[in-house]
């Protein structure tokens, strides 16, 4: 956006320019914490063009050829962040770049299954010249062993592997934070390291997203210059209505290139809580929201034996930040109808609609792209 650029009726923006000029100079002209270049993780292009250059070619073709070339190559422990439980990673193989996942899906690891997929990093500019997956078993030599609680070791040709879990078993909303009619369905971790909590509220059935601010929060958050309640991620461009009912900020809009090349910051629809759900709470109000389909789905939300999983995306994608304006829009039409009011923040797809996505464990997982570089665990 252009300070001085005009928007219906001729009016300038002069004052939303001027606020995210004010914000970028404190964020960039606040000292840095005493000791902190020491601790800075930098990413060089050296060893971007390094890792390039390194002449170890695999055969891409041979799914556990490639398994065994990363798995060897991971330490013996890793933590993974995600609650969809995905370790994510990225290689390059003659000039080419690759990205994938290694999962423990809480539905089928204490079976002993490791979901293993990778496939040629997605831009926009290029084709998917390869993708593999394969649920991964003792037939494969994969052996996948419950340590305790959320630790699980997984050995393969003489090696384990650690994989820990990411234990949000204490996580909660602060007080104040829920509406009588909202139920708690689980914390969030998504790939992009920002946190939410999955809400459904029981009397419109819909799905909020709330931002969990109780801890850190890795990200800075840029006021849209369409409304004082809309603000934007400036790493994840995520941007959330700051609910003037309650003391939170609702999802309401993920940056639509970012969902087209299937990145880190593409929503967090593929991180649910599956660690943390209690029975068949999430099941039950999937089937609330889209009564079409139930008994068609497990706890889960997938359906046809885990190919597919049902969508929660109660956001927008955009591509401007005027698109996000309806938002602001509509809150101030609901008036004190506090029903219609949150009834604004969901924009879920029409029933007929809704059918269940293609799983990310079968052939999409996550990506990076230029736009988005991959942030390694």
């Amino acid at each position: 956006m252009k300070c001085g650029s005009t928007r219906g009726g001729g009016l300038p923006q002069w004052r939303s320019c001027l606020t995210w000029l004010a914000v970028a100079a404190s964020l960039l002209l606040a000292p840095l914490p005493h000791g902190s270049a020491a601790a800075q993780d930098i990413r060089t292009n050296e060893h971007y063009i390094d890792a390039l250059k390194q002449s170890h070619p695999l055969d891409v073709t041979d799914l556990m050829a490639v398994f065994r070339s990363l798995f060897a190559a991971l330490p013996d422990s890793v933590k993974v962040y995600p609650t969809e439980n995905y370790y994510y990673f990225t290689f390059f193989n003659d000039g080419i770049e690759f990205a994938g996942n290694f999962r423990l899906d809480a539905s089928d690891r204490d079976n002993g299954v490791l979901h293993f997929a990778y496939f040629t990093a997605y831009a926009q500019w290029n084709q998917e010249l390869t993708s593999s997956y394969k649920a991964l078993t003792a037939e494969d030599g994969v052996m996948v062993e419950p340590l305790d609680g959320l630790t699980y070791k997984v050995t393969h040709d003489g090696k384990s592997v650690t994989f820990n879990l990411n234990d949000l078993s204490h996580v909660r909303p602060s007080s104040g934070i829920l509406s009588p009619h909202e139920r708690y369905l689980g914390p969030i971790f998504d790939e992009s390291g920002i946190e939410m909590f999955l809400m459904f509220n029981t009397t419109l059935n819909i799905f909020h997203y709330i931002l969990n601010e109780t801890g850190l929060v890795t990200e800075v958050l840029m006021p849209s210059g369409v409304s004082d309640r809309i603000w934007i991620g400036h790493r994840t461009g995520f941007a959330y209505f700051s609910d003037r009912l309650r003391n939170r900020k609702i999802l309401i809009g993920v940056f639509n290139g970012n969902s087209l090349v299937n990145n880190y910051f593409d929503g967090p629809f593929d991180q649910l809580p599956d660690n943390f759900i209690k029975g068949d709470e999430l099941k039950d109000a999937l089937e609330a929201a889209f009564p079409s389909i139930k008994g068609k789905i497990d706890r889960f939300g997938n359906a046809e034996g885990g190919q597919t999983r049902i969508l929660i995306t109660p956001y927008v994608h955009y591509d401007t930040h005027y698109e996000l304006q309806y938002f602001s829009e509509c809150a101030a039409a609901a008036g004190d109808d506090e029903n219609a009011y949150y009834a604004c923040f969901s924009i879920e797809e029409e029933e007929e609609d809704a059918e269940p996505e293609a799983s990310q464990t079968d052939t999409e997982p996550e990506t990076n792209s230029q736009s988005a570089p991959p942030e390694e665990n």
